[in-house]
């Protein structure tokens, strides 16, 4: 019998969120020396690309208002990309002062969740960040750009793939360099990420201008890799210990946990560059500011084992 998994990707790149998506979620925040030691220990497993902050307005998301001492003090390595998200120009002019070299910003699929999260129409936060994207490029930044709610919405229910291809498009017209198609609330099912991937593709926007973000609110997030996996994309978001979730996102649990992406990928023979027994050391490490938030089934599991084996 002929290898089913023989024409997925033999290298995935993972994009590590934990420190900007996973802890906007927690009920406090982290101090910014920890924040900083957990962004250089995930770059030390080998992490080289990472959302490392966010500036947003402080009163948004507080748990990452210290944006502006937690960037300056991570110490750079050669070959890493180290993302900040950007809602507009403001914070643009925030992620410069503090030597960003790449952005992030994002919109939504669905017109009810754009207006809840970043108070705006999606025409009017196209417009906004066609801007942004604009001044960010004379500046020597690379942009990439989210669509939200992709697979659902929390407000809105089933959100047409049309609207998706749309706003990807709109996003990439504007200037972005890459994006991110993300199950904001973990509600996709394999079938819909088969949808939506081909009806990009269609559009003409190729593998190499877009990854996918899950959640796994429902439990979905790995089968809905592997259907990424099957259709050849090869750029996966994921959070050490899975942590996460969106304040904006009523029931949105946490992203798919970086660990048990890696242990999947790995035990299939797809290379990421990451050492998954130091990434463990990460999230241990972000576990004990957080008083035991990790949920990563793979993290919980290695852990028992090394125990046992001690």
């Amino acid at each position: 019998m002929s290898n089913p998994y023989a024409s997925f990707p033999k290298r995935v790149t993972i994009c590590e969120v934990g420190p900007r998506d996973g802890l906007q979620n927690e009920a406090s925040s982290v101090p910014a020396a920890d924040k900083v030691r957990y962004i250089e220990m995930l770059v030390d497993a080998g992490v080289l690309v990472i959302e490392a902050t966010s500036f947003v307005s402080p009163a948004a998301v507080p748990q990452l208002a210290d944006a502006d001492d937690v960037f300056p003090a991570i110490h750079k390595r050669a070959g890493v990309r180290y993302i900040a998200l950007v809602p507009n120009e403001r914070g643009l002019d925030r992620a410069l002062a503090a030597g960003v070299t790449e952005i992030a910003v994002f919109t939504a699929a669905s017109e009810t969740f754009a207006q809840r999260n970043i108070r705006m129409s999606i025409d009017a936060s196209l417009a906004t960040f066609a801007a942004v994207i604009k001044r960010a490029h004379a500046n020597g930044m690379q942009v990439r750009a989210s669509v939200s709610t992709a697979f659902g919405c929390p407000f809105e229910g089933t959100v047409p793939v049309g609207n998706v291809v749309r706003v990807a498009q709109a996003l990439l017209d504007a200037g972005a360099d890459t994006l991110s198609i993300a199950d904001t609330i973990g509600v996709a099912t394999p079938n819909q990420v088969i949808d939506v991937v081909s009806a990009l593709r269609e559009a003409g926007i190729g593998l190499e201008r877009f990854g996918l973000h899950f959640h796994d609110t429902r439990g979905t997030g790995l089968a809905n890799i592997m259907a990424g996996l099957q259709l050849g994309v090869h750029e996966y978001d994921s959070s050490a210990g899975g942590l996460g979730g969106c304040p904006f996102a009523p029931g949105a649990t946490g992203n798919v946990a970086t660990e048990d992406v890696l242990y999947l990928l790995h035990g299939m023979g797809i290379e990421t560059g990451i050492d998954i027994d130091r990434l463990r050391d990460a999230s241990r490490f972000i576990d004990g500011v957080l008083n035991g938030r990790v949920v990563s089934r793979a993290y919980r599991a290695l852990e028992a084992a090394a125990t046992r084996g001690a």
